[in-house]
């Protein structure tokens, strides 16, 4: 009997919509830019950036596949190395969301204003941001059938730009292109600088891909790797094709010109004025998209790091449709707090966009390798040959030193944002120990200030036994000492925790090595801090035992672990309802 789909699932046309129209929309803004670094050798870089977008199909296929959880290169560190280095990587991914929000819907509010003028830019900015997080607010499945009306009227309209550019050609002949292709390169190193800076400016033209994997649980089985498949092919044939059109219809000279609506102008030289129109109204419409996709996946990774304790869990309440409405309200308030604070010039955000969507898509090649070498058992779909991933961390790694080339200014703002946000986060993983030090501090102050040491002493004292009374649960199947002295170290350095189960699943008849208990006792002397609690369960280890453990001891499914399953273990690690990898 064939299993009836998830409705509250996404499906392939959906998922592909929600993360396409940010990356399809690039194509609004890369094509100029790489033009006036690479020339008339732009389509070459955009190609380039083409091949690099594949390796990582396969490179985000394998870490997914491997770990289908929420998150992007947060899941993918999260479960590879630290709990720290994880939260860097979401703290990148957030501002790269932030950027995207705030640039495309400012751009898009300036296309509308070449159409409507006297628009207030700044406040139209604002209701627009205003008006996809109540979309978002509704529920990811009504967002993502406005998603899908954006995206196949993006993708009709880029086809007939491309036909009527193929119309105009085939009437005025080649000689622009003839033309373009005798003039000098923008760039004074020659044909290998000039694809190179082209190459760097053309990596923004991918930003968007990472999204498919920050609301991977959203999409039905299989649908991942389609999107990435799908966002692969868009950007591989439009991208160098624009390029190259604009380079048949229109001197190298105006490019420059029209660097903020080439493809308008494209559209009213080989169409007319209709044609440019319906360009600008669909730049309006796929830039509000990439708005949309913003806030869809920044609260698919915002509810999975507060799930892990990293932010409060304050940001875990949900409406009556099941939606992070507290996620989706706080990203629109830093959202218009970053307008107001730029006062409408986005010129310098557009280097925090830049820095931060390739500094993920490198910690994700990092953690494709991680995953390679310490998870090397766990089953997954596909796999990336060690050799591509380098390569592609590779091409990124020289994508962020041709941008701080080509704009160096714009790497003194990347930091200005992250140092604070990162900061944030660091006291956040830190707030055990800080309460700790206000501890110390009170204690200290205790004799002049009697009464208010007191109160407060007792409140930070409930605060921290708060934080330490969460209990944790460890799953073995018997494994020696060396294993479980692991375990012990990272629940003792990435979980604030005072107790810890750990439970090993007997089926019926079975017995256990009395040498585990004995090597129990001893890891109870060698970590006096944590009290470990070991019990015996008979039955069977899988979704079902967990769900009623979970149920029966109050403790989350997240706060549960186990050690890296083999090849025949029967379930996914998805089905074990986010049971996190440890060893």
């Amino acid at each position: 009997m064939t299993a009836v789909p998830n409705p509250k699932k996404l499906n392939e046309l959906q998922a592909t919509a929600i993360c396409g129209n940010d990356i399809s929309s690039s194509c609004l803004y890369v094509s100029a830019l790489t033009i006036l670094y690479a020339g008339q050798f732009a389509w070459i870089s955009l190609l380039v950036v083409a091949v690099v977008l594949f390796l990582f199909r396969r490179i985000y296929g394998e870490v997914v596949g491997a770990l289908p959880l929420n998150g992007g290169a947060y899941n993918a560190l999260l479960n590879t190395t630290s709990k720290q280095m994880a939260s860097a990587a979401a703290c990148l991914t957030i501002l790269s969301y932030m950027a995207t929000a705030v640039i495309s819907a400012n751009e898009a509010m300036h296309y509308l204003h070449n159409m409507a003028h006297g628009l207030p830019i700044e406040a139209a900015t604002i209701v627009l941001l205003a008006s996809f997080m109540g979309l978002a607010l509704i529920g990811i499945g009504e967002s993502a059938i406005v998603a899908v009306v954006i995206f196949i009227t993006h993708l009709a309209s880029l086809s007939l730009l491309i036909l009527a550019g193929a119309w105009f050609l085939f009437w005025h002949g080649g000689d622009t292109f003839a033309l373009n292709w005798q003039q000098p390169l923008p760039a004074a190193g020659g044909f290998g600088t000039a694809l190179f800076l082209g190459f760097s400016a053309a990596m923004l033209g991918i930003s968007g891909f990472e999204s498919s994997a920050n609301f991977v649980e959203e999409q039905r089985p299989g649908v991942f790797r389609k999107t990435l498949r799908n966002m692969w092919v868009v950007v591989s044939f439009f991208n160098p094709a624009i390029a190259l059109l604009a380079l048949c219809i229109i001197p190298l000279a105006q490019v420059g010109e029209h660097r903020e609506s080439l493809l308008a102008f494209i559209g009213y030289t080989a169409g007319g004025s209709w044609l440019g129109w319906l360009i600008s109204v669909d730049a309006v419409l796929v830039l509000s998209g990439a708005v949309l996709t913003s806030f869809v996946g920044v609260t698919g990774l915002i509810e999975r790091i507060t799930l892990d304790r990293v932010l409060p869990n304050f940001f875990l309440a949900k409406n009556r449709r099941g939606v992070n409405y507290r996620i989706l309200m706080a990203f629109f308030i830093l959202c218009v707090s970053v307008l107001f604070a730029t006062g409408g010039d986005l010129g310098a955000l557009a280097g925090v966009y830049t820095f931060s969507f390739l500094a993920v898509m490198a910690l994700f090649g990092l953690g494709n390798l991680l995953l390679k070498i310490k998870r090397a058992k766990l089953p997954r779909p596909v796999r990336a040959h060690p050799l591509a991933v380098v390569a592609a961390i590779g091409c990124v790694a020289a994508a962020f030193w041709g941008n701080m080339l080509l704009n160096p200014d714009a790497l003194f703002t990347f930091f200005q944002y992250l140092l604070p946000a990162m900061g944030f986060i660091f006291l956040m993983l830190n707030r055990g120990r800080i309460v700790r030090i206000l501890l110390y501090t009170i204690d200290y102050l205790y004799r002049p200030v009697r009464r208010f040491v007191v109160v407060s002493s007792q409140y930070l004292q409930k605060m921290l036994e708060k934080i330490n009374a969460q209990e944790f649960v460890f799953f073995t199947k018997g494994d020696n000492v060396a294993v479980l002295n692991r375990v012990l170290q990272y629940v003792e350095n990435n979980e604030k925790t005072g107790k810890l189960k750990i439970v090993t699943v007997l089926q019926q008849g079975q017995t256990l090595n009395e040498a585990l208990r004995y090597d129990l006792e001893v890891l109870d002397r060698a970590y006096p801090e944590v009290k470990i609690e070991y019990l015996e369960i008979e039955g069977v280890f899988g979704p079902e035992l967990i769900e009623e453990l979970s149920k029966k001891w109050g403790i989350p499914k997240n706060f549960m672990f186990i050690g890296s399953p083999g090849d025949r273990f029967p379930y996914r690690v998805s089905e074990l309802g986010g049971v996190r990898l440890i060893i």
